[in-house]
């Protein structure tokens, strides 16, 4: 039976993924930030019938000594860990960089970026020294190259990410750990239309009516990716949702196949 332990993971793609585990008759560590969070989390996933165990952690990415306990929690609880999702993640206020005050330029490069260096640096301690393991870092807006403002210092982060995973792997070759990335497109999340300090980010017509055509929800994303990281042993690789041909057929078929994930004030419908 395989453990897995995924860094914000609460709500959104990473508790999409958890469930996805469970489904597969996985142990699933979850974190997050707030213990009422994690609770509601696993009271949603106690509801799937699963071989499974949940563990829950409270961690903040940001901070190393957070991810070790993570670990260790976990290897208490499983005696091992077979593959690590540095999930958690955190959008920015919509503005140039440069209006940015401090400290939200510091969360999102501590969130986004250093907590999936901090994290994949936990998880290749432990399954370097075993030989065997797999790690995952979830792409975004910025990992090609695009800009776009109000998204260019989480796309800045994101395309970090990109780097730093691609030179994970170049480092793990020959040890028997895998590193890989995860390319989700556009997921319609509370974080589409939440900056990091929760405050409404209003999206124009223009923008909810690319999302509508390629946008998907966690849950189909998710069921997309599981599959493919319980099957995946090769290194370097990428799992990648949103091709550029599924987004070419994606706007070939938009006029017949009208999608709306917005209400008419602009929030994600329920």
């Amino acid at each position: 039976m395989k453990t897995v332990v995924i860094t914000g993971s609460a709500r959104g793609l990473g508790l999409e993924m958890a469930k996805e585990f469970r489904r597969n008759n996985c142990n699933v560590v979850i974190s997050d930030l707030k213990e009422e969070n994690l609770m509601s989390a696993k009271a949603t996933l106690e509801n799937i019938n699963s071989e499974g165990k949940i563990l829950t952690c409270i961690c903040d990415v940001s901070k190393y000594d957070n991810l070790e306990n993570l670990l260790n929690k976990a290897l208490a609880e499983f005696n091992d860990i077979d593959i690590w999702i540095n999930n958690a993640g955190v959008n920015q206020p919509q503005e140039a960089i440069y209006k940015c005050d401090v400290k939200a330029i510091d969360t999102v490069i501590d969130v986004d970026l250093k907590g999936a260096i901090y994290g994949s640096k936990v998880a290749l301690t432990y399954m370097i020294e075993k030989h065997k393991g797999a790690i995952y870092n979830i792409e975004g807006y910025g990992s090609n190259d695009a800009h776009m403002l109000g998204l260019n210092l989480y796309g800045t982060s994101k395309r970090a990410v990109t780097y730093l995973t691609e030179a994970l792997a170049q480092e793990c070759e020959g040890t028997g750990v895998i590193v890989g990335k995860l390319a989700p497109g556009i997921m319609i999340t509370d974080f589409t239309t939440h900056s990091l300090v929760n405050d409404n980010i209003k999206l124009s017509d223009k923008t909810k009516n690319v999302y509508n055509i390629l946008g998907d929800t966690p849950e189909t994303v998710a069921h997309f990716f599981v599959t493919r990281i319980l099957t995946n042993n090769k290194n370097g690789s990428k799992i990648n949702w949103l091709t550029n041909g599924k987004a070419f057929i994606r706007f070939l078929t938009a006029p017949f196949n009208k999608r709306n994930f917005f209400d008419t004030d602009g929030n994600i419908k329920k």
